[in-house]
Parts: C-alpha cells; sequence; structure tokens
C-alpha cells in the first residue's frame, strides 16, 4: 500500500498550477466583503464635491455663504482653503526629442485660476450627513468665465487652438521620439510595399463596479493622517499624498480593504483624498466621501484615446523591414501621474510584439485637451501596441496579396533566435509564437471557417474571422515585500506590497507557499493593503503581481527554511549541518527524526528554550529587488456575425491558445484572460466616450455609453501553452491584461474581414451598428 504524506497530499491539492477556487468568494457573494463604503467610524461627516460645468473657464469668483448657512454644513473649502498643500503631479522623467523636460503644469486638488475640464472639482462642502452635503454643493455659486474648448489632441495643437496652459504651447506636454528617423525612411524609400492607415485607439471610461471613495482621519496627538480608500497599492498611494501633503510618509498611515475593481484608474492620489484629509485635520473629525456613478463619468481618469498613423515597410518577400508610428496621445486636461507613459514607451516596448522588426520609429505628440485627464486603463499601451501592428499587418495583406497568416508566420520570431534582441530595446527571453499561431488556428476550427460563412450567408449575414497575436512587455522591476509571520491563532500570513482589486490574489500566493513550506492551504492568510505593515510595495499593475510578489514569497520562504534549519537542529538534538527540509518537514538526514514547520512554530509559541542567539521565531520580513519584465504572448481567434441591413455584430466563437509561463492556477488564469477578452469587446463594439464642441460629455450614463452585458460575451476557448520564463524563480509571466492585448485586434479584425466584400480595409473602434451601417452604405455608394 502506498500511504501518502499528508503534508505531500495537501500540497499536491493545494500546490502550484493546481485549479483553487478563490478563498475570498463565499465572502464576497454572502455581502461580508468590506469595501471603503462599508467603513462608518463613530463622529464622521460627510463630503461632496463641488465641480465645474464648463470644460474651459476663468474661474472669477466662488460663493459659499449660502452653503456655509445650510443645516448640518461644518465647512467649505475652496482652492485658496488648500492652497498651502503641494501640487498632483507626474513624476516620470520624460524629455521632448528636443531634449526638453516633459511640461508639467501645476495642479492643485482645488483649483483657483481656471478649470479645464466639465468636472473639475473647485470646491468640497463637508456637512453631518451625505445628503446635507449634497445639498448644500448645490448651493455654491461659481462663476466661470467660460472660454473655447478642444477635446480632440489633433485639433488642440493647430495654431489659434485654445490654450490650456501659458507654460505648454500649443498645449504640447511631451514631443516623444523614439528611433532612429533616418534609417526608418531609408527602409520605406527602399521597400518593395510601403502601407499606411490611421488608427484610432477610441477613449475609454473605466467603470469600476465600485466608485472611489475616501474616509480621512486625523491624529492631532501624533499628527498622524489615516486615510481608508481604495487603491492598487497603499506604499505608491502613500508616497504620493505624503508630498502632497507636506509630511514624511511615516505621518500617513494607508488602508485599503475590498476593492471593486480598478484597472489602473484608483492607481494614484486625487483631489477628493486631499480634501477629505485637509477637512479631517481642520475640523478634527473623520471626514468621507463617495463618488456616485454619475460624477464618476465626469471625474475618473479615463484610458486610451491615441491617433497614430501607422505605416509598415515590407520587401518582395513580405518581410517586415521597418514600423513608423506618427500621432497623439491625449492627456486630457491635467498630467496624469502615468499618463504620458501608454502612448510613449509603452507602445514603443509592445508595437513590434512577437515580429522580427528590424527597425521602428514612434513619434507620440501629448497633448492637454479640455476632457478628463487620461491614465492607465487595463494594458496601458500594450493592447494599443499590439492593436496597431496586428490591424497594420491585415491590412498589409490585403494590400500586398499576401495570405494574412502567411505574413505573420515569414516574420514571427523563432524560438532558435532567443535570446532576441528587439528594435523596441527589450530582449525577449523565451516563446514559441510559431506553435501558438498553429495551435490557435486548430483549436479555432480556422479551417472550417468558410463553411460556416456560408451557413451564415443563407441566413443574409455576413461572417468574418480575425485573429490577433500579441506580447505584452510586463511593468519594470521594483521593490516588493515578502513577509512571513507565524501568528500565536497557529494560521500564517503573507505581507506583501502588491494589492487586490479583483484578481484572487491569497488563492494564489497561498499556492506558492504551501509549496515552498508545505504550510496547511487553509491556514495561510494574506495582509496587503495595510502601509504600516509594509516595508516595500510596488503596487499591482503591468501584469506582475505573481513575478514580484511570487519571487519575493519564495525568497522569504528561503530565509524560513534557513532560520528554521537552526532551530529544528535543537529542537531534533543534530547539528544544522544534519537537517534537511522537504515536504514541510525538517528531517535528519539519514534518520525518521523529523518535525514539521508547524510543529516548530508551536513549540515556538509555547517558549521553546533556545541558546543566546538561535533565532526565536520562524519570521520573516523580507525585501526583493525585483525581477525583471517577462514576455506573455499569444493568438486569439474571434469570429463575428454582422447583419448589414442593421450594423449589428454579434460575437459567435472566440479562441485563444497564451503563454504565461508557469501557470499557478490555472482557473484563476482563464478568468482573467475572460474578463480582458470581454473588456477588449467592449472597446471594439460597444463602448464609445464622446464630448461635443464645447467639451461636454454626452456619454456620461450608462444610458448613453454601452457597457459589454452577459449576453455580448461568447463561449471561450482558453488554452495553455506554457514556455517557463527565464526571468524570474516561478517562471511565470503575467496575464492579467493579455485578453484585452489579444481582444481588440481579433475582433476588430474579424469586423473588417467580414466588411471586405463591401472592399472596405479598415473601421475604427468602437463598431457601432450606426458606424457599420454608414461604412456598407458608403461603400455601396462608390461602387
Amino acid at each position: 500500500m502506498n500511504i501518502q504524506d499528508p503534508s505531500t497530499a495537501r500540497t499536491t491539492k493545494f500546490g502550484i498550477g493546481q485549479p483553487v477556487l478563490r478563498t475570498e468568494d463565499p465572502k464576497l457573494l454572502r455581502g461580508e466583503g468590506r469595501y471603503t463604503d462599508d467603513i462608518n467610524l463613530p463622529g464622521q461627516a460627510y463630503a461632496a464635491i463641488v465641480r465645474s460645468r464648463h470644460a474651459h473657464g476663468i474661474i472669477r469668483s466662488i460663493d459659499t455663504d449660502t452653503a456655509r448657512k445650510m443645516p448640518g454644513v461644518l465647512a467649505v473649502y475652496t482652492g485658496a482653503d488648500i492652497a498651502q498643500y503641494g501640487p498632483l503631479k507626474s513624476n516620470l522623467p520624460f524629455k521632448s526629442r528636443d531634449g526638453s523636460d516633459m511640461k508639467k503644469p501645476r495642479r492643485q486638488a482645488l483649483p483657483s485660476d481656471k478649470v479645464r475640464f466639465v468636472g473639475d472639482p473647485v470646491a468640497c462642502v463637508v456637512a453631518e450627513s451625505f445628503q446635507q452635503a449634497k445639498d448644500a454643493a448645490e448651493a455654491v455659486t461659481v462663476e466661470i468665465d467660460p472660454l473655447p474648448a478642444v477635446t480632440n489632441p489633433g485639433e488642440a495643437v493647430r495654431a489659434g487652438a485654445p490654450a490650456l496652459y501659458d507654460d505648454a504651447p500649443g498645449n504640447i506636454a511631451l514631443d516623444f521620439h523614439y528611433g532612429d528617423a533616418n534609417k526608418v525612411a531609408a527602409a520605406f524609400a527602399g521597400a518593395k510595399h510601403a502601407v499606411k492607415v490611421k488608427l484610432i485607439n477610441s477613449r475609454m471610461i473605466v467603470n469600476a463596479i465600485e466608485p472611489r471613495a475616501a474616509i480621512g482621519i486625523y491624529d492631532s496627538t501624533k499628527e498622524r493622517f489615516t486615510l481608508h480608500t481604495c487603491s492598487q497599492g497603499v506604499m505608491g498611494l502613500r508616497a504620493g499624498l505624503s508630498e502632497i501633503l507636506g509630511v514624511t510618509p511615516d505621518k500617513l498611515r494607508v488602508l485599503t480593504d475590498n476593492v471593486g475593481g480598478s484597472f489602473g484608474m484608483k492607481a494614484q492620489p486625487y483631489p477628493e483624498q486631499v480634501c477629505v484629509l485637509h477637512a479631517a485635520r481642520a475640523l478634527g473629525r473623520p471626514v468621507k466621501w463617495n463618488d456616485e456613478r454619475s460624477s464618476s463619468f465626469l471625474s475618473d481618469n479615463h484610458g486610451r484615446d491615441h491617433e497614430q498613423t501607422a505605416e509598415l515597410a515590407l520587401d518582395d518577400a513580405g518581410h517586415f523591414l521597418a514600423l513608423r508610428l506618427t500621432g497623439y496621445g491625449n492627456l486630457g486636461g491635467y498630467m496624469g501621474a502615468m499618463a504620458p507613459q501608454p502612448p510613449t514607451l509603452n507602445v514603443v516596448r509592445n508595437v513590434i510584439s512577437l515580429y522580427r522588426t528590424p527597425l521602428m520609429e514612434v513619434s507620440t505628440k501629448c497633448v492637454f485637451t479640455n476632457t478628463s485627464f487620461v491614465s492607465p486603463y487595463r494594458g496601458a499601451g500594450r493592447p494599443e501596441g499590439n492593436y496597431f501592428m496586428e490591424r497594420l499587418i491585415d491590412y498589409a495583406a490585403a494590400v500586398t496579396g499576401i495570405d494574412r497568416i502567411e505574413l505573420r508566420r515569414r516574420n514571427q520570431i523563432r524560438p532558435r533566435e532567443m535570446p532576441y534582441k528587439a528594435a523596441s530595446g527589450s530582449t525577449y527571453d523565451s516563446g514559441d509564437f510559431p506553435v501558438i499561431l498553429k495551435e490557435a488556428l486548430e483549436v479555432s476550427d480556422w479551417k472550417g471557417f468558410n463553411q460556416r460563412k456560408r451557413e451564415s450567408k443563407k441566413r443574409g449575414l455576413l461572417r468574418g474571422i480575425g485573429l490577433g497575436c500579441y506580447l505584452e512587455v510586463t511593468a519594470p522591476p521594483n521593490k516588493e515585500m515578502g513577509g512571513i509571520r507565524f501568528e500565536p491563532d497557529g494560521n500564517v500570513t503573507i505581507v506583501t506590497g502588491t494589492l487586490d482589486y479583483g484578481q484572487g490574489h491569497a488563492t494564489p500566493f497561498a499556492q506558492v507557499l504551501s509549496e515552498k513550506l508545505g504550510i496547511p492551504f487553509e491556514r495561510i492568510r494574506l495582509v496587503q493593503g495595510d502601509s504600516d505593515q509594509l516595508l516595500a510595495g510596488g503596487g499591482t499593475g503591468g501584469s506582475r503581481s505573481m513575478m514580484n510578489s511570487g519571487t519575493a514569497i519564495v525568497e522569504a520562504s528561503a530565509k524560513v527554511i534557513e532560520q528554521g534549519k537552526t532551530i529544528a537542529s535543537h529542537a531534533l538534538e543534530a547539528s544544522v549541518g544534519d537537517i534537511e527540509f522537504a515536504n514541510g518537514r525538517f528531517v535528519v538526514a539519514g534518520t525518521d527524526r523529523a518535525i514539521s514547520i508547524m510543529e516548530l512554530a508551536d513549540k515556538l509559541r509555547a517558549g521553546m528554550q533556545l541558546p543566546p542567539g538561535t533565532p526565536t521565531s520562524l519570521d520573516v520580513r523580507h525585501v526583493s529587488e525585483g525581477v525583471p519584465a517577462a514576455y506573455p504572448n499569444g493568438c486569439h481567434v474571434a469570429e463575428i456575425e454582422l447583419d448589414p441591413a442593421t450594423g449589428q455584430i454579434e460575437v459567435m466563437k472566440y479562441s485563444s491558445v497564451n503563454d504565461f509561463g508557469n501557470i499557478i492556477n490555472p482557473l484563476m488564469v482563464n478568468g482573467q484572460v475572460h474578463g480582458g477578452v470581454l473588456q477588449g469587446i467592449g472597446q471594439a463594439l460597444l463602448e464609445r466616450t464622446v464630448y461635443d464642441d464645447e467639451g461636454q460629455l454626452l456619454s456620461g450614463s450608462y444610458m448613453d455609453y454601452t457597457m459589454p452585458r452577459a449576453h455580448n460575451a461568447p463561449d471561450f476557448t482558453v488554452v495553455s501553452h506554457p514556455v517557463p520564463a527565464k526571468t524570474n524563480p516561478l517562471g511565470v509571466k503575467g496575464c492579467g491584461e493579455a485578453g484585452c492585448a489579444g481582444g481588440l485586434a481579433s475582433v476588430m479584425n474579424a469586423v473588417v474581414d467580414a466588411l471586405s466584400v463591401y472592399g472596405i480595409k479598415h473601421i475604427d473602434m468602437p463598431a457601432t451598428p450606426e458606424r457599420v451601417w454608414q461604412a456598407i452604405r458608403e461603400a455601396q455608394n462608390k461602387q
């Protein structure tokens, strides 16, 4: 009889690679989660924000007298009241092509001079109840001299366009350039084929389930702030806010509990957080603010909004010679903390994707407009870059007559070329791109498409199929904490500085620790959202959480084992050199004398006597230096049906093959892919952000902005083809943003494929029924 060690059985069931259910789901499904809105403190007051109704104008006066006299009102603050605080800003060190520094106009939490978008906060009202604060906010009279507005970056740079800032001529914050323009120009001049297409990566409103919220607290005896807020990482937010407040980081504690989605939007400081912290100190009581959906449409950072003219040069055999992007990135009315990164450096890193492209040039003007400010949104330049390349390849295939699959095959980087130094400066360490393409064609039944197309035609419908290959460069290294704490109640706590805002970190992190130390999975807890318990933390973003926290946990586990060997040598009365560790047990080599790590922890809690100089705890507070970027990649295939009479599109079939390196939890990875793909479908077909000529947001509610719903989700086929990364000890590559990267390109390529019967080679996102119907009518009129 084969009797398996119980600790080994637990590791097998809950270790790396197992589809373990998310541990937090039962609590969340029962409504027992703890979000910022669930927190109510004794004596708390409530804040409401007064927002500009003009997209652009000079503030002449703000009359708060009536509001101050209303029932329950405790205070009304304007820009003059909080002028002592520092600005909200970007710390990115970008330089323009002429070597000058990026323009970073000052943004105060509440402006005193001008408003620059509809929804710009201009005052904060604090009252005994939320309704009283809201009523009083309506009574604040803001006199603004309206100025002309501009919402499109291409129009904002034209002579005579409204100027948002005196110190940003032409509304240009950054004139970004990457590459050797002369070499790229020479490659195009000598190319057999050169294709050009203008591509718009449309503006997105983030629409997380949980609106932004914040509760400010001030302890006058300790002169210390505490902020409860939804975020993507408490350490980064603490650093940014403490600088704004003018205090050292130890004078601010940031706490984040459950978070109902973010996708990049909750990663940076916002004016409302500054307002509630100021009010808490001024009033001597906690102050709570909760956004409403109508104002979140206006004031949350938006995503994407890039316009690029994409060009590809090819030789007579269809090999890529050079890639050139020239265009704009819309920053909105203010400089977001990460705003210039997506349309510049992140596009550079990702646009070449998995194709052998010797030369590239990217020229992007980052431009201020009278719209809500733009910052990262799921992928932050990664899906955009891959979309530009994949649409360009399909366009080139249509122009040159080379089959779109064959064109990709001829230019894909081969495994034998690894490590591969790309023209972007990145070095790809691993991947098997040709095999993944082959698998994706098989899984999607690409060969059977023509039969399905004929069946659709019998019903008066057009059918299209499209693929999107992608390669993403994950976020760069950052220091990350890997704390392991053996608690008095017998549980073990992981402390790390990433932050779960829907991904479900507790489960895969516990799987890693369970495998490395043999700790029972059900005994493992996770702390991420308390800055007082962290030594470092890069937060969550850029598909790097498992790479960074996973590495920190692996390194911390090694330290626990080393400390444990010393302690176990005394418990087992053996020399340290004879102690081995495996399957959660410290064993005297060559004997059956052993003690499990949990038993050793129990002995330490019970007061185990140890010689001086011996570690007295298994606890570790470790900071990992971080690991290099990884390169998740894959190929997605979308199949759509299109009704030419109405322009209505339905995604009928969706398949993907992905290389995420070693997979910790396949169940959760598939969920991440599903979510990312559906967001990609939303952007490709449904979601449209519209401002009028005066800068008013016309798509400011769910009546006007179409979010994807359950019926928009196709059946997903998700296949894993892991090629372990060589850049981190777990061999993982990151998966959180890949669905968007594959989804945008595959769906839009499928739409254009269906429309190709009319000679249409391109249509911009979103391919709404109105746009599709109009494109068909225009094409028919030309025929």
